[in-house]
């Protein structure tokens, strides 16, 4: 069974890829609308960079705080225990 730390590190690490990835999609994508319909203008750059980045730590805090998942339901270990027969 992986450590806590392990656990972390692993979370961390999933982050941190998906932040460079969506990062880096938004980035080319907004080159690209820059290029072909803005006359080379920045701020499409910078938009689209913004959103792939907020897109990653979205997720990243879905990942880390599984509260904020939709549909879920965090249950107490009281709740989990079994009730007596009466």
């Amino acid at each position: 069974m992986p450590s806590s730390e392990d656990i972390l590190g692993q979370k961390y690490d999933r982050c941190l890829a998906d932040f460079l990835v969506k990062a880096g999609v938004g980035f080319s994508a907004g080159v690209v609308a820059s290029v072909i319909l803005f006359k080379r203008r920045t701020w499409p750059i910078a938009l689209s960079t913004g959103f792939g980045a907020g897109a990653a730590y979205a997720d990243c805090d879905r990942s880390f705080n599984p509260a904020r998942i939709p549909g879920t339901r965090i249950v107490s270990p009281s709740e989990l225990a079994p009730k007596p027969v009466a």
